[in-house]
């Protein structure tokens, strides 16, 4: 998930990790950064617990997530940003939207889960033998089957293996938002769908590129959220984002991020 703020730097926490190990999340987080101006910062702050020790104080609520924003906004002294995220971590950047309205300039969602569809069947079933008894082989035949024939940084793909070992806590789930919830949010939203998604449902229309369209998330969207923006990007799934995005992400993004909070 990444806040974004004009003037802010970009927040950092210490952690056990070696040198080299965390250069190589930081070389591949940094190529997915939005950038919006050369005054605007993206901020990744880590939920407490996954990057520092956090004795009983991961979060278990959604009260908890948008506590914890509130607290690192209000750290930073930011009073307000754009805010997005990707997959689980979308969900959590529209929460705080409905949670704080006033703090949230702009939204991205990308290729969101549990925001407007829930997962497919095929998806869950696939993912449960990594949830329920995690290795590195597991880890890699799921990317490799949602991702299709999509190229993965190797970087990152051995981060995902390397991460079967990092100490595991149950990730704060929760409910879709309420649809009125969703009705009366007032920030401009930029949807970006993956179009090969295996994660969340989709119709059997093509479009002319031959590329699925997740008809039933877009039409959701659409009829909730009062100013939304949907685009499908071609020719990537759920998991290759955003390290393999399509050319021109970053620039949609960019100029997304660069309009007015109104």
């Amino acid at each position: 998930m990444w806040p974004v703020s004009h003037g802010a730097r970009p927040s950092s926490a210490a952690d056990s990790r070696t040198p080299a190990r965390k250069e190589r999340i930081a070389a591949v987080s940094r190529s997915s950064y939005p950038r919006s101006s050369s005054t605007a910062r993206p901020i990744s702050g880590p939920a407490p617990g996954r990057s520092t020790p956090a004795g009983d104080r991961h979060p278990r609520t959604v009260a908890d997530l948008t506590g914890w924003l509130d607290a690192l906004l209000d750290g930073l002294g930011i009073r307000a940003a754009a805010l997005g995220g990707h997959s689980c971590g979308a969900w959590i950047a529209l929460s705080y939207a409905l949670h704080a309205p006033e703090r949230v300039r702009r939204l991205f969602l990308l290729d969101p889960t549990q925001c407007f569809a829930g997962f497919k069947a095929a998806y869950l079933l696939r993912a449960a033998p990594v949830l329920l008894r995690p290795a590195p082989r597991r880890t890699r035949a799921f990317l490799e089957w949602e991702t299709g024939a999509t190229p993965l940084d190797p970087d990152w793909l051995a981060l995902q293996e390397a991460a079967v070992g990092f100490p595991a806590r149950r990730p704060v789930t929760g409910p879709r938002p309420a649809p009125d919830a969703l009705r009366a949010l007032d920030a401009p939203v930029l949807l970006l769908l993956a179009g090969n998604s295996r994660t969340l449902p989709h119709s059997r229309l093509r479009s002319s590129g031959g590329t699925p369209i997740p008809a039933e998330v877009a039409a959701r969207a659409r009829e909730l959220l009062p100013r939304v923006e949907v685009a499908v990007l071609p020719d990537v799934s759920h998991h290759a984002l955003p390290q393999a995005a399509p050319p021109g992400l970053g620039r949609r993004l960019s100029e997304f991020l660069a309009g007015p909070g109104d």
